[in-house]
């Protein structure tokens, strides 16, 4: 007698699905090309002739139907607030300074440093808040970053985390969502 067939039916293969054609990968090399471009000096005529030492600045370097590309100067203590990108993926490259990212992790947030040239990319769903490095001592100019969102941006979603430690568990809430076509 054969043994019984074990083998079930699965179903269907899931596959993410994007909101758009490029991938992660795609937006890591645009935004290291564009990276690149800053330091060339390729994107002077966009820059401000005195930087505000207080407030973020930023320029759209380019945009078309799939992508918008932004370079993003970082102020120290000026936060982005804690967000994700809505239905847009996203990648930066790091072009000068430091920065500093708190991500959730789903059950508290995570920091880590990105130094001049190091990259980070955002899936679906990646809430994260962005800031100059408070630990860099070092940088005496501006703090600066190219970021790539494809589609391009349209709405922001805020977030707050609630609950900590010794009064329950630590959760995430949403707290506004926000139309936009500027980056943060």
């Amino acid at each position: 007698m054969d043994a019984p067939d074990r083998r079930r039916d699965a179903g269907p293969v899931s596959v993410a699905i994007l909101p758009t054609r490029l991938r992660p990968a795609d937006l890591l090399r645009i935004t290291d090309q564009c990276a690149s471009e800053v330091l060339d000096g390729r994107h002077d005529a966009m820059l401000p002739a005195r930087w505000d030492p207080v407030h973020r600045w930023a320029a759209r370097l380019r945009q078309d139907d799939d992508l918008d590309v932004w370079l993003i100067s970082w102020t120290p203590g000026e936060a982005t607030e804690l967000h994700d990108h809505a239905g847009s993926i996203g990648a930066l490259t790091v072009v000068s300074g430091s920065l500093a990212e708190y991500r959730w992790a789903g059950d508290g947030l995570r920091a880590r440093t990105l130094d001049a040239g190091d990259q980070a990319a955002f899936p679906l769903g990646w809430v994260h808040d962005v800031v100059r490095n408070p630990d860099d001592t070092t940088t005496s100019g501006p703090t600066l970053s190219v970021h790539a969102y494809s589609p391009p941006l349209t709405a922001m979603n805020y977030y707050e985390v609630t609950g900590s430690g010794r009064s329950g568990p630590t959760h995430l809430r949403r707290v506004r969502t926000e139309l936009t076509d500027q980056p943060e």
